[in-house]
């Protein structure tokens, strides 16, 4: 597993890394969203900035949480229509190996 990407932030203030975990744990949990929609919305939010990476563990954590290659489908082409195709080769990038 690869290290996490704000360990560095962990070693320099661990006080904060912990406040960005318990935010994520915060928005990333099941309330009137489902998580699995949660993490579809930030994917296409990091596509749409070409974050690659990021698109990735989105698309990884969204799966997990149920969502199928059909909905990272649907919500890519909403990245799409909203951000532009840039939004689609990040993401062509990021889950090339999802296919």
């Amino acid at each position: 597993m690869p290290e996490h990407p704000l360990k560095p932030i962990e070693n320099l203030d661990p006080q904060l890394f912990n406040l960005v975990q318990q935010t994520r744990q915060l928005v990333f949990s099941d309330g009137a969203l489902p998580r699995k929609f949660k993490f579809l919305i930030a994917m296409a939010f990091d596509a749409a900035h070409g974050k690659i990476e990021g698109t990735k563990s989105l698309a990884t954590s969204a799966m997990e949480a149920g969502a199928t290659k059909q909905e990272i489908a649907e919500v890519l082409r909403v990245a799409s229509y909203s951000a532009g195709v840039g939004a689609l080769h990040t993401a062509a990038r990021a889950l090339k190996e999802l296919s």
